[in-house]
């Protein structure tokens, strides 16, 4: 479905990402491992189309993407959830959600379904759908980043460090809601730090440090493996 083929990018003289190569196939989780700085924001700004890469060819369902704009990317069917959530905080749990649907604004009927799935996926958003964002606890805002990429019904979706200053009961929450989006048929590319939980839900990962990916395989090959143990899981 996804497919980097040799892909750098640089940022003037500093090389970012040297030589990735990953492959998500349909209906697949998929987690990017590593430290803060180790490269996978780049790499999904790279997908989703904010910054180009210098070589190499990324591929999304068969059509090569390198040279497509952020907004051609979201109507081919990718949607990105950035780290740091990025919400409007002055605007209503509803306005940011609908923020998302973009891409379909002239389909009305169709914005209207995709907000009452988002309502169902997370309840507590409807019933505060008119308050600020910037209100919200933080778990519930990224209930809002989450809900707001699949606003644009996304075939593929990336997620940017979803657990990141949340308390663990909220993380795990967080990953069974990943879990049930997928099951509805999202495909879901994932970069954390938290590999303990990744590892649990995702069929296979790639790990990076300092721009390079250093490991790849299954789940339980990068559970078992005693360098990721070391690194990410803390045993």
């Amino acid at each position: 479905m996804l497919k980097l083929t040799n892909v750098s990018v640089k940022y003037g003289s500093y090389t970012a990402v040297h030589d990735v190569n990953i492959e998500v196939q349909h209906g697949e989780i998929v987690v990017l491992l590593g430290a803060n700085g180790a490269g996978k924001t780049t790499i999904f700004r790279t997908i989703s189309g904010l910054s180009k890469p210098s070589t190499g060819e990324i591929s999304f369902e068969g059509v090569k993407v390198n040279k497509c704009s952020a907004d051609q990317i979201v109507r081919l069917g990718i949607g990105q959830c950035p780290e740091g959530r990025k919400l409007f905080p002055q605007m209503t749990v509803q306005e940011n959600l609908k923020m998302g649907a973009y891409v379909h604004r002239r389909n009305k009927e169709g914005i209207k379904q995709s907000l009452e799935h988002v309502y169902e996926l997370f309840p507590i958003l409807k019933e505060k759908r008119n308050d600020p964002a910037g209100s919200l606890s933080g778990g519930q805002q990224q209930m809002v980043a989450i809900g707001r990429t699949l606003m644009s019904k996304p075939k593929l979706m990336l997620l940017d460090e979803p657990s990141i200053g949340l308390a663990p009961l909220i993380v795990e929450q967080m990953f069974e809601i990943i879990q049930k989006i997928n099951r509805e048929g999202t495909t879901i590319l994932l970069a954390e730090q938290n590999a303990n939980a990744a590892l649990k839900i995702a069929d296979k990962g790639y790990v990076f440090e300092n721009g390079s990916m250093v490991l790849q395989g299954s789940s339980e090959e990068l559970f078992a493996n005693d360098k990721v143990r070391k690194a990410y899981i803390g045993a």
